[in-house]
This record gives C-alpha cells, structure tokens and sequence, in this order.
C-alpha cells in the first residue's frame, strides 16, 4: 500500500511541462477587484510567486493582496496570534469591505483552524472575515471557484429578474487573457441582445456582486464559476449555460441556450474522436473551441482537461488525466495538438502543434501572443488550417 501510494504521488509529478496555477492564485484572482483583504498565510516573499506569475493586472490595478510572513518559528510553536493581530491591524489602517485568508501547504501540515481564525478577525475587527480552505496542493480552479462562491452567497440577495439579464461568472485573467477578450464578450452579449449585470470577476465591483440575483441567466465561461452558478439556481431560480463564445455558429448556440434559459453545457454537445486534433486546457473553454472546430472547420475534436472539472462538460471520449507522462502517451496518436506552448515539449516532433497559451499554465511566458479565442481565426491566423 505504501509503494503504491508513493508511486501514485511520482507518477503527478511534473518531469518537462509546467504546472498550474496554485488554489491561493485562484483565491487571489477572484477578489482582486472587488475591495476586499485578502491574505495568504504563508512565508515572506510567495507574494511575488502570485504577482510576477499569476496576476497580470499587479502593475495596473491596485488590490489588498498581502502575504502573512510566516516563520518557521511561529509555524512549529503555532503561534496564530501573530497572524490574527497583523491581519487586524492591517484591516484597521485599509478598511476593506471584507476580508479573505487563505491556506498554504506549512498551514495545512501544522493545521491551522482557518475557520476559528477567521471568526476571531471578524469578532475584533467586525468587519466580515471569511476562510478560503485552500493549501497550495491543489490547482486555480478550486480556489477560484470557493472563492466565487463565498462572495456571492455573502453579498448576493433575492431581488426582482431582468428579462434578458445575465451574468458572466468565472472570468479571471487566469483564464481570459487580458488582451481585450472579456470586452469582446461584453460586445457579443450586448450584440446578442441580452443586459450585462455582473462579471465576476473581471472589472467587476462588490456593488455588481451584490445586484447579481437580477439575472435571469447565467454564463458560465469557465469551470471556476460554476460552483456559483449551481448555488445561484438552486437559491434564486437562474439556470446556468456552460460555454464561451468562440467562432459565430458556436456562439449563436450559446446565445439561443441562454434565451432558453435552462440549464445546459453545449460546450460537451459535440463527438469526440481519438483520431482528431487534441485541444488541451480548462473544461468550459477547451470544450468550446472543439465545439466551434467542429462546426466551422469540420474537424475531429478530442479533449484533454488536465484539471478539475465537472463530468457535464466531457463529450463522451474526451479525458480528464492529469499525470504528465499519460498525456504524453495519449498524444502519441495525435492528428494535431493546440495546447499552450509549454506541452510542446511532451508532443511528438512530427506532429502539428498549434500554439494557444494559458496564462494559468505559463503565466507571463507567452502572454503577448495570446489570441482573442473569440475570434476562431486568431487562433489559427499560423496554423494547419492555412496549410
């Protein structure tokens, strides 16, 4: 049992390719822009893993984004004290409109009760303090959706629907490129006839959050919010679609579910074929582009989600592997991979390679080649469909 355990725990290592996004970013990311404190219980200097890696907006936007400076000392003799009373002072001198903290793998290991932490900042400071249960062994996406969930159960309220009233939910720069994609979603919602209430959590206010139940919709545009979309029906009555806007027919099936108002996941409406070109990444987004290939190009399709996903949104055929060297076996086959430019290296030389960067993977890597994914050909301006 403890060979197969510790052959298990090798076998996701990561040997050639990167890894994502760590749930803390995923945290970080979510509440960047909505007023709020948000701190990582963790040593001095991580901060800079979040900024010079994870978060494209740092030079740009301010945000209360602080690291506790955790000692080795204060971790071994669990000194929490430290951490409740720096957290308090600092949300006395900013007055943020709540405050976060989350975990990392020291806290995890020693285990820090975040949830009785957090009720203490909140009964001294009496500003609203929650805990995210992250511990920087898991990827974005689960911290980034509890974090979504958390403010739109805090902050969010029954009020009157708006007919064509829809939220954009699980948009961060972790996933949508800050390269003018979000405005060009905006521009097909509007164009689409429907009335943008919140995107969360791209520029987006807490205010925004707060009017969000007046949706009569959901989008959700990656699987980070879709934990809030599931907790918004089941409250307030708003069925959820689950796709991105990619290519003009694969959006016009979006838009006709979103007027349909139930809930569906169109971006998994598709065959998957083990034979066709390999879309590796985030479920919601992968699973449009193969969509979308599909429809406008013709294409066999197969996807590869390397990360948390919900079985809704895989077509059947499609895998969820994480392991570095099972990806590298599946590719082996492969008609063409699009991929973000770091799995190059595990993709067999004679194979097609389209480049389509990831910034949760990459971070600022590759970033001034993303293309706008709402516009197909962007993605392919250089690849085998020009051949």
């Amino acid at each position: 049992m403890i060979i197969y355990t510790i052959h298990q725990t090798m076998k996701n290592a990561t040997k050639i390719i990167s890894c994502y996004a760590a749930d803390t970013a995923g945290v970080c990311s979510a509440l960047y822009e909505l007023g709020g404190l948000v701190v990582v219980h963790d040593a001095s200097g991580c901060n800079s893993t979040y900024s010079t890696h994870d978060e494209p907006r740092w030079y740009d936007k301010r945000s209360m984004i602080y690291i506790s400076a955790l000692t080795e000392m204060d971790a071994i003799m669990g000194n929490d004290e430290k951490f409740i009373s720096d957290v308090v002072s600092a949300a006395k001198d900013l007055d943020p409109a709540f405050i976060a903290i989350c975990g990392s793998p020291m806290p995890m290991m020693t285990g820090v009760d975040f949830d009785a932490v957090a009720y203490e900042i909140e009964n001294r400071v009496g500003i609203r303090t929650f805990a995210m249960h992250t511990s920087g062994t898991h990827n974005y996406t689960r911290g980034a959706g509890e974090a979504l969930l958390t403010i739109v159960k805090e902050f969010t309220s029954e009020m009157p629907k708006i007919k064509n009233g829809i939220n954009i939910l699980g948009a961060t720069p972790l996933d949508i490129p800050l390269n003018g994609t979000i405005d060009s979603i905006k521009e097909w919602v509007e164009n689409e006839g429907f009335d943008l209430i919140a995107c969360m959590t791209l520029n987006c206010t807490l205010d925004d959050v707060k009017g969000a139940a007046r949706a009569s919709a959901n989008l959700v545009v990656s699987y980070s919010g879709l934990a809030a979309a599931e907790f918004m029906y089941q409250k307030y009555g708003i069925p959820y679609v689950c796709g991105v806007p990619v290519g003009e027919k694969f959006s016009k099936i979006l838009a006709d579910n979103l007027r349909k108002a139930e809930i569906s996941y169109p971006c998994a409406a598709r065959e998957s074929d083990e034979n066709g070109i390999y879309i590796i990444g985030e479920g919601v987004f992968a699973g449009s582009l193969a969509k979308a290939l599909q429809l406008e190009k013709n294409e066999k399709t197969r996807v590869i989600i390397p990360l948390e996903h919900n079985k809704n949104m895989l077509a059947d055929g499609d895998l969820n592997i994480y392991a570095e060297e099972d990806i590298e076996e599946i590719l082996k086959n492969a008609k063409a991979v699009i991929a973000d430019p770091l799995y190059k290296f595990i993709v067999p030389k004679d194979t097609r390679f389209i480049s389509l960067p990831h910034f949760a993977f990459s971070g600022r890597c590759y970033a001034r080649f993303m293309p706008n994914p709402v516009f197909l050909e962007e993605i392919f301006s250089e690849g085998i469909f020009n051949d």
